[in-house]
């Protein structure tokens, strides 16, 4: 079998950004496995944004090309900045140029910067968003240009875009408020993608994965360790993979719009935010009575969510 003729992906053409290491790395594999061709993006950074080598021999981009390659099948390397507009469209060019197509983008690159919030400085705050939040929209921008042109130009795509959300942009995560932001500020760009692109054949979903990388295992290492016996590890972040494989596919016709958690053996629909318990007087009230009219919506409400490490 050869990754080009086989598989349920074959003959598209997939970039995949952060996938050096970690979930991105996972995904790289994984839709080369199913007979994409993949653009792996990665600037070679620390798990804190920290600048190091990157797309040269060695690189950790370059290190995914070769073990693509050395399964059979087809890879580039990108090393460019996908928080800046010139990074972000020669991700589109590289795949173009590669392969002569671009079908699937999946958006996965970040790092963590954690603080509390009275001690997170502004820069910290401005690194945590540029690479995720602008790291998103960027890509995303160029390769809808790319397939609007196209379904102008009569030849509609069956594109995909997967955004990578997080648990912290669903309910939060004390110390990771700028991460936390980023994270749902990605949900919300997942769902405005959708509604604006389906017209021109782009599907955008976002997921929120939970799985052991370089930015969970220091907060979450008494948990996330691999099993020493060889069982099932539930934290491999390849469990994360298969769903952002099939969304990437021709197969997801027509689910877009949908955000999804992902977890060892478990993927979970998240249904977000709906309207509750309401109560219309039709006048306005002073605030002793909104304050009153809260208290009796609050009683009907459901619980809210727990801010992940909140006591």
């Amino acid at each position: 079998m050869t990754a080009r003729t086989a598989g349920l992906c074959a003959g598209r053409v997939v970039a995949v950004t952060g996938a050096g290491r970690g979930l991105g790395r996972a995904h790289a594999l994984a839709f080369a496995a199913e007979g994409a061709r993949v653009v792996v993006n990665d600037l070679g950074v620390g798990a804190d944004g920290d600048p190091a080598a990157a797309g040269g021999p060695g690189s950790p981009a370059r290190e995914v090309v070769d073990a693509i390659a050395a399964a059979g099948g087809e890879a580039v390397a990108h090393g460019g900045d996908i928080a800046t507009a010139e990074g972000a469209a020669s991700l589109v060019t590289t795949a173009l140029d590669a392969f002569g197509r671009f079908d699937t983008l999946v958006n996965n690159a970040g790092f963590l910067r954690d603080r509390m919030l009275v001690n997170l400085d502004e820069d910290d705050w401005d690194a945590v968003v540029r690479v995720h939040l602008k790291g998103h929209f960027l890509p995303l921008r160029h390769a809808a240009a790319h397939w609007r042109a196209e379904a102008k130009a009569g030849r509609p795509p069956a594109a995909r875009v997967i955004n990578t959300s997080s648990g912290a942009g669903l309910l939060g995560s004390v110390g990771q408020s700028n991460y936390a932001a980023a994270k749902a500020g990605i949900v919300a760009l997942t769902l405005v993608a959708a509604a604006e692109l389906g017209r021109y054949g782009i599907q955008v979903n976002a997921l929120a994965p939970a799985a052991r990388t370089r930015m969970t295992e220091r907060t979450f290492a008494a948990t996330m360790a691999a099993p020493a016996d060889g069982s099932f590890d539930a934290m491999a972040p390849a469990n994360v993979s298969p769903l952002v494989v099939w969304l990437g596919s021709a197969a997801s016709d027509g689910v877009t719009g949908r955000v999804f958690e992902a977890e060892a053996g478990r993927i979970t629909v998240m249904e977000g935010w709906r309207p509750g318990p309401t109560e219309d007087r039709g006048a306005r009230r002073s605030p002793a009575e909104a304050g009153d009219t809260v208290r009796r919506l609050l009683a009907d409400a459901e619980e809210a969510g727990q801010v992940y490490g909140a006591s």
